[in-house]
């Protein structure tokens, strides 16, 4: 069995026999336990990104783990996933010293890393950063920060008044000049998603990733990510897995392809048909459930909610658009 065979097979394992089972207690706590991140360090997925065998390109392989992870458990699986960029990242960077000091701890799972790149999206208060000795400073808010307390880096990215971004590895740590605010959401509440204020905040020169044209990332930004899409076909296959053979294991698979075959252009139709898909699925598990569905200890309200969420998460205009036209066509199942 090669490499990416065995990650694979290794990953559906722990989804059947620790995540899946443990699934509603973690919907109940206020963080992913420690021991299920651990072992998924421990078992080599937090460097699956930059692995010698070239994985960080490998969207089939990728996009499978994420799949059979958020199958098991969507906030592990949603924690899990934010990593990976950090990983990409340290592994791609040609500024002095940033592959060596910060590649191998992040692929081991040592350190362990979120993102904060939403600050750029505000068309109004966007994220700043300016230089001064030593290092740079960051003013401005960035939502939906996932990992708090479970992360100890974070990958955050601001804009000089050149409209160049900075990307940097931040301490995740509250300070004075470093405030989160904990968000209520519908569903994975576990994986500790907080808006974060920077007023002033220092962050040393050799912490600095990477620096380019605010017009590049947001040209790469304006479709979203294939991957956040497999998020929603964890939950689809569950829910195929729980209701036995139906129609949504057929929808499953070309939806699966079509995510994986999508350029630019296609991605955002792709998206909405996954989350058209869980979304349907989900509800399709609540009703054949019946009326246990509605109670707490049950997977298929969690599940439920779970797609909620994903409806909205990591979209774009585009995917909003798409979505809304798919599911507002009311003729397009019968």
């Amino acid at each position: 069995m090669d490499d990416a065979a065995r990650l694979r097979a290794r990953a559906q394992e722990i989804a059947d026999e620790i995540l899946f089972p443990a699934a509603l207690a973690v919907d109940g706590a206020d963080r992913v336990p420690a021991s299920q991140l651990d072992l998924l360090a421990a078992e080599g997925f937090y460097g699956v990104a930059a692995s010698s065998g070239g994985f960080g390109r490998d969207l089939p392989l990728l996009a499978a783990l994420l799949e059979s992870l958020a199958g098991g458990c969507l906030t592990t699986a949603f924690v899990w996933l934010q990593h990976h960029g950090p990983v990409l990242a340290a592994a791609g960077s040609d500024r002095p010293g940033i592959r060596e000091s910060w590649l191998e701890p992040l692929a081991r799972g040592v350190r362990r890393a979120g993102i904060a790149l939403a600050g750029l999206r505000s068309p109004t208060a966007p994220m700043r950063v300016r230089a001064v000795d030593g290092g740079y400073l960051l003013d401005g808010v960035v939502p939906w920060v996932t990992g708090w307390d479970m992360i100890d880096t974070l990958y955050t990215a601001a804009r000089d008044e050149h409209d160049d971004v900075h990307f940097l590895f931040v301490d995740a740590a509250d300070a004075p000049t470093l405030v989160t605010t904990p968000l209520e959401l519908v569903a994975v509440q576990a994986s500790r998603t907080v808006d974060v204020r920077f007023d002033g905040h220092f962050v040393p020169a050799d912490r600095l990733a990477d620096v380019q044209a605010y017009a590049k990332w947001s040209s790469s930004d304006a479709s979203g990510s294939a991957l956040n899409g497999f998020l929603a076909l964890g939950v689809v296959n569950r829910c195929c897995r729980l209701l036995g053979p139906s129609p949504l294991d057929a929808e499953l698979a070309v939806t699966r392809a079509a995510l994986l075959a999508a350029d630019a252009n296609a991605l955002p139709a792709a998206r909405a048909a996954a989350s058209d898909l869980v979304l349907r699925a989900t509800a399709r598990l609540t009703v054949q459930t019946g009326a246990r569905a509605v109670l707490r200890d049950n997977h298929a309200q969690r599940l439920l909610r779970e797609a909620a969420f994903l409806l909205v998460f990591g979209n774009r205009p585009a995917i909003r658009d798409a979505l809304l036209t798919r599911i507002g066509d009311f003729s397009a199942h019968r």
